[in-house]
């Protein structure tokens, strides 16, 4: 699933070695939005950890895959409608040479929506 330049873009992203802060823009009239929820959209959870990965794989230039996670906890939840734009802020360090490991958030208007922390394995 790629999210990156359909579900949302991302209009600002600062980086050094191990960490990223985005600003993303979500589009509210993505087809998501149509069953989730009709006339209560909301951004799926997958929806939120893949734009995580999705801005690691920006920075990295490596494909990613989530290997595990010590925890993903959904605070709070995003409207595309009134939610815009969404901070993303990502720390991570490659702790052996196929593996990020991560702690990053989601936030939206001031309201942490998600928080995660996990390793992602970096795919040849």
């Amino acid at each position: 699933m790629i999210l990156k330049n359909d579900f949302y873009t991302i209009t600002s992203l600062t980086a050094d070695n191990e960490a990223v802060q985005a600003s993303l823009e979500l589009n509210r009239a993505h087809r998501i939005f149509e069953g989730h929820f009709p006339g209560q959209p909301v951004v799926p959870g997958v929806c939120m950890v893949q734009m995580i990965k999705e801005i690691l794989e920006t920075v990295s230039g490596k494909n990613l895959m989530l290997k595990q996670s010590d925890y993903i906890k959904f605070l709070s939840v995003i409207n595309p409608v009134e939610a815009r734009p969404v901070q993303a802020t990502v720390q991570f360090s490659e702790k052996e040479s196929d593996e990020l490991h991560v702690v990053a958030s989601l936030d939206c208007e001031e309201r942490v929506c998600l928080k995660l922390k996990g390793v992602f394995v970096i795919m040849n």
